[in-house]
Formats: C-alpha cells, sequence, structure tokens
C-alpha cells in the first residue's frame, strides 16, 4: 500500500512498525459545537482507511481525541477557550456542554456509520501526563516559563515547521496573528497558560494554576496509548501549518525519536464553492442535512471523492450521488430477484472486482477508483444473471463487503417518506400485471416500454414477471 506522506510530499510505501500492527492517531473533535458536513468527511476517510486495514488483516489500534479544554479562539493563544464562551452563551457549565455534544457527537457519526475508534481520550482527563510532559521539556531546555505560562522555544528545534509547506518567518507570523509579548519569538506556543482566578477550567501545576495548551494534547494523548512512534496520524489539512508542526516539535524534543512516519490531511470540503463560514450562511450542520437526506447517500457523497482533493458540497452533486446509490441498492435487489441458471461465467469478474478494488484502494486509499470498480462489477452481474444462483450470491456478497469497507450499507435505508427504487420497480410491475388482467394490453404494453426506456428491462415467466437493469 502507498500513502501520501505530507511530510516527504510523495507517496510511500506504507511499512508500519510492528508487521501487520498499526498505530492510528487521528485529531477530533473540540467539543464545543455539533460536527459539520466538513468533519465528518475528514472522519469518514479515517473510518474507511482502518476498515481496509482491517480487512486486509492489519491489527489497527486507533485512538482520535475528544478536546474538552485549551482550544482557543486565537492561533496566537489567546482569546478565550472555546468550550468556556459557548458554554456561557448557553449559560450552562462548561462539562455539560462537554457531555451533550459528545454524546451529540456519537449520534451523528452512528447515523452516518463512521465507526468509533478504539479510545477516544478526553483532554482534561490526561492533566497530570501534561505536566509531566511540560516539565520534561523545560529540563532539557525547550521551553520557558513567564508569569506561570510555559512556552515552547521554536529556535531550540532545528527542523521546526518541515512539515508545512509554507515558509515560517518572524514577517509571516506577525502579520497573521498578533505577536504575544511573553514570547521569546512570534511561533513560540503556549504548553501551559496561566489561569486567572475566574477562570473555571484550572489545574493546579508547579506553575501555578492554568490549563495546556492546545498543541500539547495530541502529543500527550496519542503518545500515551500508541508510544513514542506512531505509524500514521490523521487529520484535516488546516493542521498542517501550525498544530501538526508544533505537535512535532514538542514530542521529538521530548523523546529523541521520530513522532510519526506517516502523516496524512485530508482537503477542505467548500459550499456552492465557498469555505464554510456561519457569518455566510452556508454552515451546514451534520444532524441537520441528515433530517432531509438518507444518512447513506450523505455518506457516500463524503467518500466519493480522493481525500486529498477538495470537494464542493451542492444540490446537484447530491443528486448525481442519489443515481449511484440507487444503482448500487438495485443491484441487490435485482440479483435477489434472479432465479438464476446453470453457467458460471461470473467467477473470474468476482475475483477481478476485487482486485480492482485492493489496486485503488492501496494507491493512495483512491475512494473514488474502488467504487468505480463496484460500479463495473455491477454492470457484468446485470447481464450475468443466468449464472449459478451461488454464484449470484457470491456476488451479492462481494457488492455488500467491498461497499461496506468505504462505510455504505447497502442492506438498510431511511424511507424519510420517500419509496426505494426496488420497491417502486415491484410496484409498477405489480400495475402492469393487473392491466394484463384486466386485458388493457396497450396500457401494460406502455408501462413496460417506459420501463425500458429508463433501462429496466421486464421479463415474463411462467411463475410471474422480473424485472432487471439493462447494461
Amino acid at each position: 500500500m502507498r500513502l501520501y506522506n505530507s511530510l516527504t510530499r510523495k507517496k510511500e510505501e506504507f511499512i508500519p512498525i510492528e508487521n501487520k500492527k498499526v498505530r492510528f492517531y487521528s485529531c477530533g473533535q473540540t467539543v464545543y459545537e455539533d460536527a459539520h458536513i466538513g468533519n465528518a468527511r475528514t472522519y469518514s476517510y479515517w473510518d474507511v482507511l482502518v476498515r481496509y486495514l482491517r480487512w486486509r488483516n492489519y491489527d489497527v489500534f486507533w485512538v482520535q481525541n475528544f478536546t474538552d479544554v485549551g482550544h482557543l479562539t486565537d492561533d496566537a493563544d489567546s482569546g478565550e477557550d472555546k468550550i468556556i464562551l459557548t458554554a456561557r452563551a448557553k449559560e450552562i457549565q462548561p462539562m455539560v456542554l462537554v457531555e451533550s455534544q459528545i454524546r451529540r457527537f456519537y449520534e451523528d457519526m452512528d447515523a452516518l456509520n463512521i465507526q468509533r475508534s478504539d479510545i477516544y481520550p478526553r483532554a482534561t482527563g490526561e492533566i497530570p501526563e501534561m505536566i509531566e510532559f511540560v516539565k520534561d521539556l523545560l529540563e532539557k531546555g525547550y521551553a520557558y516559563e513567564v508569569n506561570g505560562s510555559i512556552y515552547y522555544d521554536v529556535t531550540k528545534f532545528p527542523n521546526y515547521g518541515e512539515l508545512s509547506p509554507s515558509t515560517y518567518s518572524d514577517e509571516s507570523v506577525g502579520a497573521r496573528i498578533a505577536v504575544n509579548p511573553e514570547k521569546r519569538n512570534p511561533q513560540d506556543f503556549a504548553l501551559w497558560i496561566r489561569a486567572p482566578p475566574e477562570h473555571l477550567m484550572k489545574w493546579p501545576s508547579p506553575w501555578g494554576f492554568g490549563y495546556p495548551g492546545w498543541h500539547l494534547e495530541c502529543s500527550v494523548m496519542s503518545q500515551k496509548y500508541l508510544g513514542a512512534t506512531l505509524d500514521i496520524h490523521g487529520g484535516g489539512i488546516d493542521h498542517l501549518y501550525l498544530h501538526h508542526p508544533n505537535e512535532i516539535a514538542q514530542s521529538e524534543a521530548r523523546t529523541g525519536e521520530k513522532f510519526v512516519n506517516y502523516w496524512l490531511h485530508a482537503a477542505f470540503l467548500t459550499v456552492e464553492g465557498e469555505r464554510m463560514g456561519k457569518s455566510k450562511g452556508n454552515f451546514i450542520l451534520v444532524r441537520e442535512l441528515l433530517q432531509e437526506y438518507d444518512p447513506m447517500l450523505v455518506r457516500l457523497f463524503l467518500v466519493n471523492s480522493h481525500y486529498r482533493k477538495g470537494v464542493d458540497f451542492n444540490r446537484e452533486a447530491l443528486d448525481q450521488i442519489q443515481i449511484l446509490l440507487d444503482r448500487l441498492r438495485t443491484s441487490i435487489a435485482t440479483i435477489d430477484q434472479a432465479s438464476g441458471g446453470n453457467k458460471s461465467n461470473l467467477r473470474d469478474d468476482i475475483l477481478q472486482v476485487e482486485k480492482d478494488f485492493i489496486e485503488a484502494m492501496e494507491d493512495d486509499l483512491n475512494t473514488v477508483g474502488a467504487i468505480q470498480s463496484i460500479m463495473q462489477f455491477i454492470k457484468k452481474v446485470n447481464t450475468s444473471l443466468d449464472n449459478e444462483k451461488a454464484l449470484l450470491e457470491e456476488a451479492k456478497s462481494i457488492i455488500i463487503t467491498l461497499t461496506g469497507i468505504l462505510g455504505i450499507k447497502l442492506e438498510e435505508q431511511e424511507q424519510r417518506g420517500k419509496i426505494s427504487i426496488p420497491e417502486l420497480l415491484d410496484l409498477l410491475v405489480d400495475l402492469r400485471g393487473r392491466l394484463r388482467e384486466a386485458k388493457q394490453f396497450e396500457l401494460s404494453d406502455q408501462v413496460r416500454a417506459k420501463l425500458l426506456d429508463i433501462g429496466v428491462q421486464l421479463e415474463d415467466k411462467p411463475d410471474g414477471t422480473i424485472w432487471k437493469i439493462k447494461s
């Protein structure tokens, strides 16, 4: 398998630290608001990666965090904690907000069939480990204290910023964020932040009451559960420029070992050609979208593009995905209705679709190519319904298995007040039969002709009429 490593900016053969064991960490949700569709897209790809590796007999241990403290509104380690700010607006305690949002996060991800990671550590549950981490960096000379806050000195780490394709400089940072006068260098980042007396979320430390910096949290949580060196670390492309370079600097300074072997970053999702933003009115929450659309339709949309390429969300795109999903579901119904025969020419195609699927997925998680391989196979199945019934069942099984790796459940669908395509076809076949019984042959022939126009072929058999998709 070859993965595009953001650190080296090229595809590399994936070789885990331990044979067939994978240590995977993905940046998770800051739980101050509901997950939006951009979050869901990134999480969907890490879910697909884990499903695929496990299908290929890798033992994957997947850690994804919840940030419930320390994520401030400003990149310059200033501003308010997003949890506290939101909790105050809702007039509730911060931890009440956190508990509620985590439950809602699970509901949204479960609806999209995004499997849960092995562990979801919370930042507030790892405070003692974070304090020890900071103490080590101070002792090694990579950090310094100012008035109870601890900052990482990026000049002490020669390779700082190598992950990011942009150049780090005092000028660029100063232009992007307000420079904190406590820092020796504009790029220095907070490991521990002193808390004023009125601050609700604070903990005692050797430097007084405070709370951890956002960048520190992922290093501590990932290394606690996965060790000093991770096989894969995933996140959104927005983490490529600040959060992940900071993780590397602090982690490698403490351990003296390489932090991550393969860095994966998912591209942005836009809405009608623009970045999502509440001020723009195009901020789409997962749960709001699922009130209108089938979760499997949304899930298929999320993975029907390459994770490193941006995708635009719009209603027309969903309409196209609906056609694709209907074809997938109809293929299963078609096989179920087929009587079968005595041919066996599907055997090679079943082997080939699995081979093509693997080839696509092994090329940097090419989900688009993987979906195309399934659709090509479905075309062959639709013209081979006279194969042995056992082979048809095997074909159905491989379709369900491969789409399942992409997180698509074909056997289940939410109707949301709508009839499914297979049910609609069954209804039309029954209507045509009733017209024939009433000797209204002209009308029954019109139904058959109209169905044929849209690619549905009817076959009259002694025990009834069946339909199948014309190739």
